[in-house]
This record gives structure tokens, sequence and C-alpha cells, in this order.
């Protein structure tokens, strides 16, 4: 009996480019905004701290922007991501907002994305945000599963590890010591290479 066919639900950032909350901490000189999902499982918490700092600063989503338009891919990133799109299906799936990401996904080659959005003022200042649905990364595996696919999810952060366990096959990549020893169900790789030979490895099964 023929398997149903595989499709990569793969995480932006850390997996494909750097982390765009520490790129603008680096940009700003604001430490406190080098928290990320590595280090916060709660994303709203995470996100209300954030858009205080912001607001405390009176960044404004074009200044932001601007910071972000000087991140590129991970060295070795868009290599990656040719040869999996050669292979099978792959959709990224990001807590990111796509008020944001519009210039790094023309690096990248415009893959499929669902993320979330932005509640902006007519002045320019982020006011709030949309999550596009709640636990989204596992519903979206969870749907793609509903069509017909077996889902390879590849993430960096606590969270992704819903989706990964929703996964026919999770991975971690590049993850921080905490979160690859809390989920040691979940293959770990350091490497595009090692990461590509058990893609690899996966779907010709």
């Amino acid at each position: 009996m023929r398997r149903a066919p595989y499709l990569i639900a793969t995480d932006l950032e850390g997996i494909l480019i750097p982390e765009i909350w520490i790129a603008i901490a680096e940009q700003t000189g604001i430490e406190r905004l080098r928290l990320t999902t590595r280090d916060v499982p709660d994303y709203d918490t995470l996100m209300a701290g954030r858009l205080a700092i912001l607001r405390e600063h009176t960044l404004s989503l074009a200044a932001i922007r601007a910071m972000i338009a000087t991140i590129r891919p991970l060295p070795g990133a868009i290599a990656f991501l040719d040869w999996a799109r050669a292979r099978a299906p792959l959709v990224v799936l990001s807590d990111t907002f796509y008020e944001f990401v519009g210039p790094l996904m023309a690096q990248l080659g415009h893959p499929a994305l669902f993320c979330n959005s932005l509640t902006v003022s007519q002045e320019g200042a982020i006011q709030g945000y949309h999550i596009r649905q709640p636990d989204g990364k596992r519903k979206a595996a969870l749907a793609f599963q509903q069509l017909g696919f077996r889902v390879l999810g590849i993430g960096d952060s606590y969270n992704d590890t819903a989706m990964l366990g929703e996964a026919d096959a999770g991975i971690l990549f590049r993850p921080p010591e905490q979160v690859a020893s809390q989920f040691p169900q979940f293959p770990v790789f350091q490497h595009y290479a090692e990461l590509q030979a058990y893609i690899a490895e996966q779907i010709k099964e």
C-alpha cells in the first residue's frame, strides 16, 4: 500500500534566518529585547513585554522594518531550502508577523508562510498583535495530516515542541540546551548536512 507523502513544516527564526528580536536588540542596544521563545515559553507574556519596550522607546513599525531589512538568511539556509523544496512540499510555520518579514521571505524565494499579524496605528506605532490561531503550529501540522500528508516538523524553541510532537517525525535544529534536554524524544542536529541526511532517510521510506 502506498504511504502518504511527506510535507516539511519548518520554523523560520533560528532555522532559516537569525532571531529577529535579537537582531533588533543588537541594533538598538535594548538588551531586554534579546528574550525569545527559546527563553520564555509563554508567547503572550513574551509579546506583552516586547510591546511595552517598543512603546517605552517609541520604536515605530518603520524603524523596526528598517532594522529587519539588514538581516540576511543564515549561512547555508537558502541552499537547504532549495534542496528540501525539490523533494517535498514545504511550509514555514512562524510566530513572527507578516508586517516584519516581507524582505526576508524574498531572500528565501518566497516559501509558503503561515504567521501572525500586527495591529498598527495610523502613525505607524505597533499597538498589538493578532494570533492566526491559538496553538497554530500544532493545528497546522494536524491539518496537513488530515489532508493526507505525513508531517516532518523542524523547530528549535519551546513554541515549536507541540508541533514537533504532532508531526510524524519531529526534529530539533540547533536548539538551546534547555530545550533539547527537556524534549529528548526529538533528534537534535546542528548542521544542515545532518538535517538533509535525516530528511532524505525519512522521505525514502
